[in-house]
């Protein structure tokens, strides 16, 4: 278990890694990879029962975690590497030919920490769901936690899996949201209007918190809340509300970054306000 303190210092490091490793590449998706670093960084950290070194693509006896939002890999890749799944060193190999470290998730290679290849917005939802629904037959009392994106739950599929989870009494299920309100083309809210998350899950049957994801604090009672609720008949979503880009100035609050690399310039300056706390791969 770290500490609130010792949890914002690996956020500090994921997020430079976030920015190096895109920029490196020349290609990637830092906007909703930087906004997601707090609340991935408190899950893999301090609230997962997990164990890289006797990690298994089944999950059998430790939770599990599916990355819905499949194209944020640069904030998945660092915060698996600095939890101990595979090498910190080979970060640098990220987005190139052949590499295990690809654009998207992929189990081809073999990457320790990957459950599922994802990318194809929708479907983790689904697959966590699925799971969970294993380690309930099993006899597992372990978690599932996934993780969506709020551009990604327009896509029908996230919906039908909405119904499905309550009705079939989903209850060791914890899914999260990146609720940053941002999406390759703009506002979630401009490109088909999401409304009200929290209402519309709740009708579908979930049991809902709604949390600041960039502030470490309220991300750790978050969590707490969230599994105090587990176990009651109900899967429960975490809406984490939080800000594209954040943590560095020029790519705060604004799509512009969903999907765009920082040049060599900018990389540098986005250095000077991350703090580097574990070491620059």
């Amino acid at each position: 278990m770290q500490s609130s303190e010792e949890l914002k210092n690996i956020a500090s490091q994921v997020r430079r890694d976030i920015i190096r490793m895109v920029t490196q590449a020349k290609s990637g998706h830092p906007g909703g990879s930087m906004s997601s670093a707090d609340f991935l960084t408190a899950l893999y950290f301090n609230v997962m029962d997990q164990n890289p070194s006797k990690w298994t693509r089944d999950g059998k006896d430790q939770d599990m975690f599916f990355l819905s939002a499949g194209h944020l890999t640069p904030v998945y890749y660092s915060i698996l590497a600095r939890a101990g799944y595979f090498p910190v060193s080979e970060l640098a190999t990220f987005r190139k030919f052949g590499t295990r470290l690809q654009g998207h998730p992929s189990i081809q290679k073999g990457l320790p920490g990957v459950v599922q290849a994802s990318g194809s917005l929708g479907q983790g939802l689904s697959a966590a769901i699925g799971a969970a629904l294993s380690k309930k037959l099993d006899k597992d009392p372990r978690t599932v936690f996934v993780m969506c994106g709020d551009g990604e739950s327009e896509e029908g599929q996230i919906w039908e899996a909405a119904m499905f989870a309550p009705h079939h009494k989903v209850d060791n299920l914890i899914a999260m949201t990146d609720w940053n309100h941002k999406q390759i083309d703009g506002d979630t809210e401009d490109v088909a209007g999401l409304g009200d998350l929290e209402a519309k899950w709740k009708a579908f049957g979930w049991d809902v918190i709604v949390a600041e994801g960039n502030d470490m604090d309220i991300v750790l009672a978050a969590f707490a809340d969230a599994k105090s609720r587990l176990g009651k008949g109900k899967p429960v979503m975490m809406l984490f509300k939080t800000e594209m880009g954040h943590g560095v100035d020029f790519m705060a609050g604004t799509h512009k970054w969903h999907g765009s690399a920082p040049s060599e310039e900018q990389c540098a300056e986005a250095m000077k306000q991350l703090k580097e706390t574990l070491g620059d791969f």
